[in-house]
């Protein structure tokens, strides 16, 4: 009977053994699972699908989210002066009328900045750049649109400055990254501060990303950030070949980021961070 029951162990125990989570239960399908991969949550504009984007107020609800990164994007005001806002006029996220270059920061400030969104944030004015860093350097990762750089000649040089001016021009221990539209813009920024991380943003192009302009990317940048709807799990992989990272936009709806979290997105730019898997 000891001997039986003995042998019953030995058999139990093996099976436990075959059937156990190991470290290399997984080794033979060679690909990591949504928890072994650390995927970045980056709050788009901050949490912009629950406060009015570019303002103090989705910053802040991003870093209550708990989310990586937020993204923001920077102009320049008439006097000079780094301002976060998306659109080129301060039509349609202010109660203000005219073009961010024609405004100083005196006029922009004076703006009201939430009530479009919700009367609930009719005190959020448009930031600079300066005062987002003063507040959440250390607090959460931060992704700086250059926007339209082409009408702010020498931006890439302020914002460089500026994130010297924090020490965040040479970023170890804090996660900045430095993107645009505009490549040039991004190559000169990248110039003047090689050791911040750049990326390239891409609209949707229904021929694809070639391999030619991946070489010529990864001459420059570490990520590679197009349209969601250009994604899919061969450009993942062949973004990857050419030692570049992915982190696409926009997601608003929990299909797209499930969709990205599948196919090996490094990161997912989303309007809704809580619509990101959270990671261990």
């Amino acid at each position: 009977m000891k001997q039986f029951v003995s042998l019953l162990s030995v058999g139990v125990l093996a099976v436990l053994m075959f059937f156990a989570p190991g470290e290399n239960a997984f080794a033979s399908e060679g690909t990591a699972t949504k928890a072994q991969k650390q995927v970045l949550n980056i709050a788009h504009r901050g949490a912009s699908g629950y406060a009015p984007e570019n303002t103090m107020a989705a910053f802040e609800k991003a870093v209550e989210m708990k989310a990586d990164m937020f993204e923001l994007d920077v102009q320049m005001s008439k006097d000079g002066e780094l301002v976060v806002i998306h659109d080129t006029t301060v039509d349609r996220t202010t109660d203000g009328t005219g073009s961010v270059k024609d405004l100083t920061l005196e006029e922009m400030k004076s703006l009201d900045a939430g009530s479009w969104f919700s009367e609930a944030f009719a005190d959020e004015t448009i930031p600079t750049l300066g005062e987002v860093l003063d507040e959440y350097k250390g607090k959460s990762g931060i992704l700086i649109e250059l926007k339209a750089p082409s009408l702010y000649p020498g931006i890439e040089q302020k914002v460089a400055d500026e994130l010297t001016a924090h020490h965040l021009d040479k970023p170890e221990n804090e996660k900045i990254i430095v993107q645009s539209f505009d490549h040039e813009s991004v190559q000169k920024f990248h110039d003047i501060l090689p050791e911040v991380p750049v990326g390239v943003l891409l609209g949707y192009n229904p021929e694809g990303i070639s391999d030619e302009q991946l070489e010529s990317f990864k001459k420059y940048a570490d990520y590679v950030n197009p349209s969601k709807s250009m994604i899919d799990a061969s450009l993942i992989e062949r973004i990857h070949d050419f030692n570049m990272l992915t982190h696409p936009w926009t997601v608003r709806d929990r299909e797209s980021a499930n969709f990205l979290l599948e196919v090996g997105a490094d990161g997912i730019i989303t309007d809704y961070p809580d619509y990101v898997d959270p990671r261990p």
